[in-house]
């Protein structure tokens, strides 16, 4: 979304106000083709992307990347100056135009489409030297906008029940592009053309809700491309006078509705109450809904589920990505507690769960599940059960089943699904499931956890998440232990991999499943070794759990997988 540029009054989430998508007509919804899911690489460096696609989104599945925006924009550390543009150069924090291009062809290269998030609303707040080099000012961006390109209101939106306040003043003080002129249409339309021109396969337009949809539909048909895939976004109020729905007839809305409900029924209400999810609800038709369990904006916002909350966040994510509504957004971004901080490093990524990368994407509970959805594509719910409460379970016609148990205590029970009979891996867990001859099979999941068959997965690979497509050799580290507030848990051992016990070098796990602390650290086939967790808390200081120092073995092929407690 949009967010300010002067420090105190625009501090706060410009983009979720002005992150409203909305799409009039009809329009091709679904992403085009078989695999429908799109990774969210937020404030990642194109550098980055593209050996992402390579490595992790192509083999697990991915259909889409979707980037931050790449334009120049105002210089500055925070997240947020991404969306204030002052030029159509590709120029910004992220890389150059030749990184750029090297990212989407990377990404094809993995079968991995890309998706631009575009901002054409507006342009910045202030004045200064974008990150290409631009002088600016606010107003006056020379040689593609001046003041007659604005909108005529020159002050702050403040009445979402007023359709002109919305669409033709400044979302938190930026400079309001005049969609309604045919020389901002046309200069708008080059910016994406040259876009696609390098490849580019889809938009995911900012704050759509405040411009008119016809607006949009101009700028469409002025693409070399009008059939490019388009994903609004149009955020859902009540009362107010600009309706998401009003956008269908451009392309794909993101239905924030959607989001916002299952951090409820996660947190608050029964998972069973999920039989009908989606149009039942009232969202909009599932062939041209945007969904997600957060975006940079509602993580930071708490509208939405986000990283910090732990197994609610895992399992709606799960339930998602099996359930068949929607176009699903992987959101993945990083640690932060200043809502108004930038990317680490800049935005490059060394290495997942490092440098407070979070990677969502590539956690093996979701990661494994883009499989499953792919496999599913077109199968309706078959088999629904649940429990009254927060057990459920349910079926993709002949071709997936999954279990959600978010229950505070393990679920056993036999199962009944439509599947052909014979062995499955769990690739949540990684474990072999036997189907019988009726579609039957008897399982016991732990709390919060889920189980998911596919016949994709029909061979458990060695590799812990049942072909989500890591198939690195290795360890992966599973360690139950409670914290505090500032402390996180480590592991540490005799390989340099490990960082050969020396403690500043130990590896953090993520705590997305807490109280479990997983990582995964690539080691050679066959090696033997030693390690312990510690904790460490917000001050650097050191506890090592008690005991002996613990001893494993990777396999010949895939992973050693250690489910551990911390010994106090």
């Amino acid at each position: 979304m949009a967010r300010r540029s002067t420090a105190a009054a625009l501090a706060l989430v410009a983009g979720m106000a002005g992150s409203l998508v909305a799409v009039p007509g009809q329009a091709q919804a679904a992403p085009p083709g078989t695999k429908d899911v799109t990774a969210v690489l937020f404030e990642w460096k194109f550098d980055s992307v593209a050996r992402e696609c390579t490595n992790r989104l192509g083999p697990a599945g991915y259909g889409y990347v979707q980037v931050s925006p790449p334009q120049e924009h105002i210089q500055g550390s925070q997240w947020w100056t991404s969306y204030q543009p002052v030029s159509y150069k590709i120029a910004g924090r992220l890389g150059t135009r030749a990184q750029f291009q090297n990212m989407v062809n990377t990404c094809h290269a993995a079968g991995v489409k890309v998706v631009v998030d575009t901002v054409i609303n507006h342009m910045s707040a202030g004045s200064g030297t974008g990150t290409g080099g631009s002088s600016y000012t606010k107003y006056d961006y020379p040689g593609i906008y001046q003041g007659q390109d604005m909108d005529d209101c020159r002050s702050e939106i403040n009445n979402y029940q007023d359709r002109a306040n919305v669409q033709n003043c400044e979302l938190v003080g930026l400079a309001d592009l005049d969609t309604g002129e045919p020389y901002v249409r046309d200069r708008i339309a080059a910016y994406m053309n040259d876009l696609l021109s390098l490849g580019v396969d889809g938009f995911r337009i900012d704050a759509a809700k405040h411009m008119p949809a016809a607006d949009l539909a101009a700028i469409k048909s002025r693409l070399t491309n009008p059939n490019a895939y388009w994903k609004q976004e149009a955020i859902h109020g009540a009362g107010e006078a600009v309706s998401p729905s009003e956008y269908l007839g451009n392309g794909d809305v993101q239905e924030f509705r959607y989001a916002r409900d299952l951090k409820r029924v996660f947190t608050a209400e029964k998972l069973a109450y999920l039989k009908n999810f989606g149009e039942g609800w009232g969202h909009m038709p599932s062939g041209q809904a945007g969904v997600f369990v957060d975006n940079h904006d509602t993580e930071r916002g708490g509208d939405t589920l986000n990283y910090k909350n732990g197994a609610d966040y895992t399992l709606a994510s799960v339930f998602m990505l099996a359930w068949p509504y929607g176009s699903p957004d992987v959101h993945s971004g990083y640690e932060w507690s200043d809502k108004d901080a930038g990317p680490p490093n800049g935005g490059t990524v060394n290495a997942c769960y490092s440098d407070g990368w979070k990677c969502q994407h590539a956690w093996p509970e979701i990661s494994s599940m883009v499989a499953f959805r792919n496999t599913a594509r077109g199968q309706a719910v078959t088999n629904w059960w649940d429990n009254g409460n927060d057990a459920i379970a349910f079926g993709r016609g002949s071709a997936a089943y999954v279990v959600i148990n978010h229950e505070s205590s393990s679920l056993s029970r036999t199962f009944t699904t439509s599947l052909p009979a014979g062995d499955y891996c769990d690739v949540q867990s990684g474990r072999t499931v036997t189907v019988d001859g009726s579609g039957r099979f008897t399982a016991t999941l732990g709390a919060n956890t889920a189980l998911a068959l596919h016949t994709g997965a029909r061979t458990c690979s060695g590799n812990g998440n049942g072909g989500s497509g890591d198939t690195a050799d290795g360890a992966s580290f599973n360690v139950t232990a409670t914290t505090v507030p500032g402390e996180n848990i480590h592991v540490t051992g005799d390989r340099a991999e490990l960082g050969n016990w020396n403690t500043g070098q130990a590896l953090k796990l993520d705590p997305s499943s807490y109280p479990v602390w997983k990582l995964d650290v690539s080691l050679p086939p066959g090696t033997t070794f030693q390690y312990k967790y510690l904790r460490k808390d917000g001050g650097g200081s050191v506890t090592w759990e008690s005991g002996a120092n613990r001893t494993a073995t990777v396999p010949a092929d895939g992973k050693v997988v250690l489910n551990d407690t911390w010994r106090s």
